[in-house]
């Protein structure tokens, strides 16, 4: 699994890191509750730990703004606070569990491995922006109900603008994501160009609203209140 620690006490952050990676996990490190938001939205995780006293913002208003966006990524809070209200302010603010500092490492990776368990399930559900609805697992796209008869890679590109959908996603994102090509030394630029204006054309063109939108010199955004 793609796993983000988001925790400023870096020797914690450090032992979390090599702890996951030695059970296989690729982890990515975030020090501030912002820089965790930044990259959990611009980057596909399957699992977020969340610290909850960081600098700036606290974890608990970085997961509430995540889910008022709309970011479905499982989250385990950490913290060393251990009252029932705590518990509740964090669980009503959207953590799927909720571990308390200090913590033996074989309970948060029996905890990892639940969530991933409900994560998949999750996973399953449809997608939904505006009208455009997509069934992950049988590959259907639908607006309004009517189908649109997308190439597999048009596919992928679209589920992952919808997944991100409210947030600019970069070329380069789309080429290490979408692409699976992170190292290729030619860009593909112009070929991501070119599938993103023929998916438009099938997503967009007869339907009023318009869902996909280029943002000249960043990338491509899916959002329901496109201009």
């Amino acid at each position: 699994m793609r796993i983000l620690v988001v925790e400023d006490e870096q020797k914690l952050a450090q032992t979390l890191k090599d702890g996951l990676q030695a059970e296989q996990h690729t982890v990515t490190l975030a020090r501030t509750g912002e820089e965790g938001f930044y990259l959990v939205g611009t980057q596909s995780f399957d699992l977020m730990l969340l610290d909850v006293m960081l600098p700036g913002r606290s974890g608990i208003e970085i997961l509430g703004t995540m889910r008022q966006h709309g970011f479905k990524t499982p989250v385990l809070m950490l913290t060393a606070r251990d009252t029932v209200e705590d518990r509740v302010l964090g669980l009503d603010a959207g953590a799927d569990d909720y571990l308390v500092k200090p913590f033996a490492f074989p309970e948060l990776m029996a905890r990892v491995r639940a969530l991933s368990r409900r994560g998949t399930v999750n996973t399953t559900l449809p997608l939904r922006v505006a009208d455009l609805e997509m069934d992950v697992v049988g590959r259907l796209a639908k607006r309004s109900g009517r189908s649109l008869d997308l190439t597999p890679r048009e596919f992928d590109l679209l589920e992952y603008l919808v997944r991100h959908r409210g947030h600019v996603v970069s070329r380069e994102m789309l080429a290490r994501e979408v692409w699976k090509e992170p190292g290729r030394h030619t860009p593909l630029d112009n070929a991501i160009d070119v599938h993103v204006a023929r998916l438009r054309g099938k997503v967009d063109e007869n339907f009023e609203k318009k869902l996909v939108e280029t943002v000249r010199g960043v990338g491509f955004v899916v959002r329901e209140d496109h201009p």
